[in-house]
């Protein structure tokens, strides 16, 4: 994946992530607007025959939107992690 900034500035930052998908941007989006900071969050693949997303990010106060962006993320490999613990715990017990 390759990631281009389209726009940044204080409180604004607008991505094209190529290669993404509905499913990774969908994730981004949830864990994004789960950030108290974040104003407006929201993305779009302009062309369905295209494989490239644009995610874009407000955030209100001192809040960063790359911090936004970086904390979502985490929270979304942890959300993972777990994920894949309980899945092997469930699978051990069939």
């Amino acid at each position: 994946m390759k990631v281009n900034v389209l726009k940044k500035t204080s409180n604004e930052l607008r991505i094209e992530i190529e290669g993404a998908g509905h499913t990774v941007c969908n994730l981004l989006q949830t864990k994004i607007l789960e950030e108290k900071s974040v104003e407006q969050a929201g993305y779009d693949i302009p062309h369905p025959l295209t494989p490239n997303a644009v995610i874009y990010v407000r955030t209100r106060g001192t809040a960063k939107p790359e911090q936004v962006l970086r904390d979502a993320l985490r929270n979304a490999r942890e959300m993972n992690k777990e994920f894949s613990k309980e899945l092997a715990r469930a699978l051990k017990e069939k």
